[in-house]
């Protein structure tokens, strides 16, 4: 049990007898491919307040993981709360015009990028299925049907965005959809082309450049790109590499899609994550703390492209639940939080204080890489070699992992490249608690050199 002054209290060891029973009843019936931090945390949760998560044995933990961007307002905020409860006893589905979706989309459009240039919406209830809504759109705009995504870059699991996935994960669910390219991200702690910036004159565009010279067909409909890439690890580009991106679109007579599902909202210490390099998308898809925990993403782009057809037709973008009048209500909700609690300034400034806890280890510690990080959006490399860069094994990461659940936090150190994302509303207390509970981990496998790392 850690001091009562913190936030994290444990009553039972980690898991509980609650949840190992709970786990066992579940495990019998649910598939697997579940997410990796729940199936590894082994706890079944039962409740949960701002940055906090209690489990079924009154366990309470710090959540630095926040359903991977999607709990950015907190474990039920009173005002989602309030208005999803509202809303559901009014009318909760159909795609007529509501006042809630009204109060949405209004909202949506007073931090339309672009100074509100970018305020025609569609509403949909996946990451992914916005993603895939783009890319029709591209299509049908340009007349094109090439796309063009990054090394390292997760757009979702549906089988368009699959396409564009620049990872292994893609491995063994092919084929894949024709017309579909990938280029360097600009990653630079593990250059591609081992340069340094910005001595390198972004070699990694140049070299994408030159791969699309031989590659493709000439019929380039869009680039996609995340500001910052959030499952490769939280990388942060260099400010100019957007720029360039775009640019390289332009070039193609492409369009350019930010995908702003974990930047958005003002997870980066900007209300959006191109905001940092000066960049107006062409579409922006959007998600995750969109809803405020319910399930909402969305396309936001001009209204020239927005007029495409047959994206534009009736029907023709739309949505069984998108737009519906309980996703508007937790919306415009989520909305008015983030400007009411001033949660954008916030992630930037508490961010910025767990940055300052965080980035010390690198010096600290034999296997921390590099600590890097934007308002709430942070992420640590563990390596085996700092002169190689080679990963931390996967068993040790995990065992990093283990380590920080029993003691109450909830991280996703089981990836050799592991993020950090709290609440937007994570106060400094709790930000410097999370980053002492870590300290106290890393400290063990420094002290105890668990994997021979600290010679």
């Amino acid at each position: 049990m850690r001091s009562p002054d913190g936030k994290v209290r444990l009553k039972t060891v980690v898991p509980g007898p609650r949840s190992v029973e709970l786990r066992r009843r579940e495990d019998a019936h649910v598939a697997p491919g579940l997410q990796g931090y729940a199936v590894l945390a082994g706890v079944a949760i039962d409740r949960g307040s701002g940055a906090t998560l209690t489990d079924v044995d009154g366990n309470t933990y710090l959540d630095f993981i926040g359903g991977i961007g999607v709990g950015a307002l907190g474990h039920s905020h009173p005002g989602i709360v309030a208005a999803i409860g509202d809303q559901v006893a009014k009318a909760s589905v159909g795609s007529f015009t509501s006042t809630a979706r009204v109060d949405l989309v209004e909202r949506l459009a007073a931090h339309g990028p672009g100074h509100g240039a970018l305020h025609r919406v569609q509403l949909y209830s996946s990451g992914a299925e916005a993603v895939e809504s783009a890319l029709r759109l591209a299509k049908c705009h340009t007349g094109k049907y090439e796309l063009v995504s990054f090394w390292g870059g997760f757009h979702g699991k549906t089988m368009g965005a699959l396409s564009l996935m620049g990872s292994t994960f893609k491995e063994g669910l092919g084929p894949m959809v024709a017309g579909s390219h990938q280029i360097p991200y600009a990653d630079c702690y593990r250059c591609p082309l081992g340069a340094t910036h910005p001595s390198c004159g972004l070699g990694c565009v140049e070299l994408g450049r030159k791969h699309l010279r031989q590659a493709s067909a000439g019929a380039i409909a869009a680039f996609i790109a995340e500001p910052m890439q959030g499952t490769a690890g939280n990388v942060i580009p260099p400010d100019d590499f957007l720029p360039a991106v775009a640019a390289l679109a332009r070039d193609h007579g492409a369009l350019f899609i930010a995908d702003e599902m974990i930047t958005g909202f003002g997870r980066t210490g900007r209300y959006w994550g191109a905001d940092h390099a000066g960049v107006v998308a062409d579409i922006v898809t959007i998600g995750k703390a969109f809803g405020g925990g319910f399930p909402l993403s969305g396309v936001l782009t001009t209204d020239a492209i927005s007029a495409a057809k047959p994206w534009s037709n009736p029907s023709g973008s739309s949505s069984s639940y998108g737009g519906n009048p309980l996703a508007a209500a937790a919306g415009a909700a989520a909305i008015r939080i983030i400007d009411d609690d001033r949660l954008v300034e916030n992630a930037r400034d508490v961010g910025a204080i767990l940055l300052g806890e965080l980035a010390p280890f690198v010096d600290d510690y034999p296997f921390v890489g590099q600590v890097r990080g934007r308002g709430m959006f942070l992420g640590v490399d563990l390596v085996g070699d700092k002169a190689t860069k080679a990963p931390l094994p996967r068993a040790a990461t995990r065992r990093l992992f283990d380590e920080c659940v029993r003691r109450g936090l909830f991280t996703m150190a089981y990836a050799p490249s592991f993020r950090l994302q709290p609440p937007l509303g994570l106060d400094a207390d709790a930000a410097r608690e999370g980053a002492a509970i870590l300290r106290e981990v890393f400290d063990l496998a420094k002290r105890e050199d668990l994997w021979g790392l600290a010679g």
